[in-house]
C-alpha cells in the first residue's frame, strides 16, 4: 500500500490570519526560552490520519538497511519524502508556521527537512545535546538561521518519555561541547535544573531552536511517542546539506508557489532512496 500526495482539500486545519500572530511573541519566545508552542494547531482527526501515515512509512523505514536511524535504544528518526504525506500542504501553509518563519527567518525562509522521531517503548534517557553545532550566525551574529517545528501524534502522557529542554541554552557557544553538540556531564546538572518537559496533545505544534540544549526522556510505557519535524533554515543556513529533500517533477506541478517556493529541494522523476545524511552518533547508545 502507498501513501499518495494529498491537497489541502483533503484535510483542513484550524488556520489562522498570519496578521494575528504577534511577532513580538514569537520573537521574544524563540530568542528568550528558545521554544513556543500552538495549541491545537490541527484538529484530531487531521492529526490521525497523519500518524496513521507516519506509521505505514515507518514500517516501510525499518524493511529497508540504513532507513531507520537509531537515536538511541528503542528510538528512532526516519527522514521522509514530503509528497508520501496526506496533508503535506496542509503543514507548509499553516499560518502559524508561516508567521514564525517569516518573523524569526525573514521572508524567504525554506523548508530543508521533513522526518519524524518515534521512541519507543524501553527508550532510554537521552544524553543532554543539541541537534547540530551553533553556526556563525548565532554564535558571534547573535541571530537564529533555523528552527525545527514539531507535531505531536500521540496525546503525550509523562511515562511517555516526553521531550525535555532547558530554555535559552541556544546561546551557549558550546566551545567545549563534545562535536559542537554534546556538552560535558559537569554541565547536566544546570540544565536539569531548568528543564522544562513537555506535554503536548495530539495536533499541537511547537518551533525550536535546534540549538537550544535538549533530549528526550526514557520512554516507561507500553506506546510509542511519534513526532512529526519540519526543519527550516534562513536564505544563508547550510542545513539542507544534512538532508535530501525530494520531489518528483508530477508532485511538484500540483503545489501552489506559496508552498514550492519555501521548499529547498530536488526534482526527480521518481523518488530515490534517502541516503540518511544528518546522523547523530553521540546519540546511538544513548546515556552512558
Amino acid at each position: 500500500m502507498n501513501v499518495q500526495p494529498a491537497t489541502s482539500s483533503d484535510a483542513v486545519p484550524q488556520q489562522i490570519a498570519t496578521s494575528n500572530h504577534d511577532v513580538a511573541q514569537i520573537m521574544g519566545g524563540l530568542y528568550g526560552p528558545g521554544i513556543i508552542g500552538l495549541k491545537g494547531a490541527f484538529d484530531r482527526d487531521w492529526a490521525q490520519r497523519l500518524r496513521e501515515d507516519v506509521d505505514l512509512l515507518f514500517d516501510e523505514a525499518r524493511a529497508i538497511p540504513g532507513g531507520a536511524v537509531p537515536r538511541g535504544p528503542q528510538r528512532w528518526y526516519v527522514e521522509i519524502h514530503p509528497q508520501r504525506l496526506r496533508g503535506f500542504v496542509d503543514l507548509a501553509t499553516h499560518a502559524w508556521i508561516v508567521a514564525v518563519s517569516e518573523a524569526v527567518l525573514g521572508p524567504q525562509w525554506r523548508i530543508v527537512e521533513v522526518g519524524f522521531d518515534v521512541p519507543g517503548p524501553g527508550a532510554m534517557d537521552q544524553p543532554w545535546h543539541r541537534d547540530f553545532p551553533s553556526p556563525e550566525a548565532t554564535r558571534i551574529g547573535r541571530r537564529l538561521d533555523s528552527l525545527a517545528f514539531n507535531l505531536t501524534l500521540v496525546d503525550v502522557e509523562p511515562d511517555m518519555g516526553p521531550f525535555e529542554i532547558a530554555p535559552g541554552t541556544q546561546w551557549e557557544a558550546g566551545e567545549d561541547f563534545v562535536d559542537g553538540m554534546f556538552p560535558p556531564e559537569h554541565h547536566w546538572p544546570r540544565y536539569v535544573e531548568r528543564a522544562e518537559r513537555k506535554l503536548p496533545r495530539m495536533g499541537d505544534i511547537s518551533a525550536r531552536s535546534a540549538l537550544t540544549v535538549h533530549r528526550g526522556t526514557a520512554n516507561h510505557s507500553t506506546r510509542a511517542r511519534p513526532v512529526l519535524v519540519l526543519g527550516v533554515d534562513a536564505p544563508d543556513a547550510c542545513n539542507a546539506a544534512r538532508h535530501d529533500l525530494q520531489l518528483t517533477h508530477d508532485y511538484a506541478r500540483t503545489l501552489p508557489p506559496s508552498v514550492l517556493d519555501h521548499l529547498a529541494c530536488r526534482l526527480v522523476d521518481r523518488l530515490e532512496p534517502i541516503i540518511q545524511l544528518h546522523q547523530i552518533e553521540g546519540l546511538r547508545m544513548g546515556r552512558t
